[in-house]
């Protein structure tokens, strides 16, 4: 189920051109580029006639409203609340590092994985976002920030499973490429092991970075942190992920969630790295964040430095990531958009199929 009104961000660059036919050829450039090179709202684009961006605007309303936005680490990090149209929530973040700044972006309201740890799939399953939906979040993240940052990368490691919603998603990951410049060595699509979405990957134009929310390495443990391997073991998920290195000549990046005494032994260490050393993956090592509903503590950062160092010694890199924003609970597996809001769902309006093109 999506949204049945298209917002601005739903339109493809042929889909502008026809709203706008009528319209000096030049509008449309005006327009696109103003929005995806400029990055800037619609109202702001003092090069198009205010006339035409009220029709505009009238027919293809905003795709989300910002509801609210926390702070932690110095400003470094911020989490953005979002209602859409329909009045459902989701999240993004936007972390800002010396070089670079990061965007990590919804791609379905609420999760149908149900990993065990994660905030977000302890919630459940809304819907799917729409391109536009996505789109606007990284639109309306950098024009909130003030963020005319070249060095963007944009993760799909927000709420839901990304590859459950593999069109909209792709869709979003060409606008990014090819609208708004982003490199697709800076474009990164998390899943927890969806292989059918893995294979459509592979096969794609873009040589995007994949990684794997992974978190055991053996079906028993696996099956009760991600219900999913049940579907698709890990035997399975392992050929499909050499499939893809094959395909994109892409390294693969494995999430590790260290949980104390569940899969931080010396035993997780060497299956992980049996897993992953044939698949020339790189691991992150991510403390387990705290989510309401998960009563297991984070393993000590002593555990965490010594489970590096068992991956090294059996030849497999491993990164240990430092946390940000968990005091706004805006870190991995945080996201969970339960803040009720009196912002009331809307039907289709009198703009429903009016996307045709503007008559002035």
């Amino acid at each position: 189920m999506t949204v049945a009104d298209p917002s601005l961000a739903d339109l493809s660059r042929a889909e502008l051109a026809e709203l706008l036919d009528g319209e000096p050829a030049y509008r449309l450039d005006q327009v696109w580029d103003g929005l995806y090179r400029q990055r800037r709202p619609l109202a702001e684009l003092s090069n198009v006639p205010k006339a035409l961006r009220h029709a505009i605007g009238e027919l293809l309303p905003e795709a989300l409203t910002l509801v609210r936005t926390q702070s932690a680490d110095r400003g470094a990090t911020a989490k953005h609340l979002w209602s859409l149209r329909d009045g459902h929530l989701v999240e993004s973040v936007l972390m800002r590092y010396r070089n670079r700044t990061t965007l990590c972006i919804s791609s379905q309201a609420g999760c149908a994985m149900a990993c065990s740890f994660c905030a977000t799939g302890q919630v459940g399953f809304d819907r799917n976002l729409s391109v536009g939906e996505m789109v606007a979040q990284v639109l309306g993240t950098l024009q909130h920030a003030s963020s005319q940052d070249s060095a963007v990368n944009i993760v799909f490691m927000g709420m839901g499973e990304p590859l459950a919603n593999y069109d909209a998603v792709w869709d979003a990951v060409e606008r990014f490429h090819g609208d708004m410049g982003v490199g697709a060595r800076h474009i990164t699509i998390s899943t927890v092991g969806v292989i059918p979405g893995i294979v459509r990957l592979a096969a794609a134009s873009l040589p995007v970075n994949l990684a794997v929310s992974l978190h055991a390495a053996n079906d028993r443990l696996r099956n009760r942190i991600a219900p999913i391997n049940r579907t698709y073991p890990l035997r399975d998920l392992a050929r499909a992920l050499a499939d893809y290195r094959r395909a994109k000549r892409r390294r693969i990046s494995f999430e590790w969630a260290m949980i104390s005494g569940v899969n931080d032994r010396d035993s997780d260490a060497a299956e992980l790295a049996a897993y992953a050393r044939p698949l020339a993956a790189h691991v992150n090592l991510i403390p387990l964040n705290p989510t309401p509903g998960y009563d297991h503590t984070p393993s000590s950062s002593e555990r965490i430095e010594h489970f590096a160092e068992r991956l090294a010694s059996h030849g497999v890199n491993a990164t240990v990531r430092v946390n940000r924003g968990t005091s706004i609970d805006a870190a991995c597996g945080q996201l969970r958009a339960d803040k009720q809001v009196s912002i009331g769902r809307r039907g289709r309006s009198a703009r429903s199929g009016a996307r045709t093109r503007i008559k002035r």
